[in-house]
């Protein structure tokens, strides 16, 4: 079987065989990749600080924010108006 194979006019060129439209889909190339490069021992001491960076990073927040996280208030006296001073 033959499926007509429309140029840029719409017209049709030539045929394409069906098989050849079919098993395009499962080609797969008989060429390897090259080898992937190895990182250097600065890449991974680079990768490894700026890791450690991140994670002090978030624990530095959550131990600056763990105070504002807590209720009720921490200086233990209210603050009135001045306002209602006297009156």
């Amino acid at each position: 079987m033959f499926l007509p194979h429309a140029s840029q006019g719409g017209t049709p060129r030539e045929a394409v065989p069906f098989a050849f439209v079919a098993e395009s889909d499962r080609f797969r190339s008989n060429v390897t990749p090259p080898p992937r490069e190895r990182p250097t021992a600065s890449q991974i001491l680079g990768r490894a600080l700026l890791g450690l960076t991140v994670v002090a990073g978030l624990v530095g927040s959550l131990v600056l924010g763990m105070p504002s996280l807590e209720p009720g208030d921490a200086s233990g006296h209210r603050h009135q108006s001045e306002a209602s001073d006297g009156r």
